[in-house]
């Protein structure tokens, strides 16, 4: 069973580093189009993705690791390594529910807006510049949780 939870885990670890890399790159390419049909459609498309592929993949990726803790023992958690892991991917949960998914909607609703003739390009730029951001961090957080998973510093 434990095999099964820890292939289960790495594909979550898999889908949810995929998923952050392709979103920030269309998103990014969506942007430098200056095509405001281009970036609506793509500000839509990533909202729907995030339920698609973000979800899952943390969700995958904190159940299999609880799972884990629970059958090698709770005290597995206390490891640094394992305990900062588990923290920094907390970390990536509220800044993808408080951060990332409101930023995403208000940038789908601005460039829908514009579309229809009002102009939310300010509004846009601030809401993307801070989802550029987080969006950042976000895809650089579990690297630093691969590091520590595979050097078990």
């Amino acid at each position: 069973m434990l095999e099964l939870l820890l292939t289960l885990h790495i594909l979550s670890a898999i889908w949810l580093m995929g998923y952050l890399i392709n979103s920030a790159y269309w998103k990014k390419r969506a942007d430098r189009s200056g095509n405001p049909e281009t970036i609506a459609t793509t500000a839509q498309a990533l909202v729907r993705a995030d339920l698609i592929f973000m979800g899952p993949g943390i969700a995958g990726l904190l159940a299999t690791g609880i799972w884990m803790g629970g059958i090698t023992g709770w005290d597995r958690f206390e490891e640094p390594w394992l305990a900062a892991s588990f923290i920094l991917t907390v970390v990536i949960v509220v800044l993808w529910l408080a951060v990332l998914l409101p930023q995403q909607r208000r940038m789908a609703r601005y460039a829908s807006e514009t579309l229809e003739g009002s102009d939310h390009s300010e509004s846009y730029q601030r809401a993307s510049k801070l989802w550029n951001m987080v969006t950042g961090v976000v895809t650089l957080i579990p690297l630093v949780v691969l590091v520590l998973m595979v050097f078990k510093p």
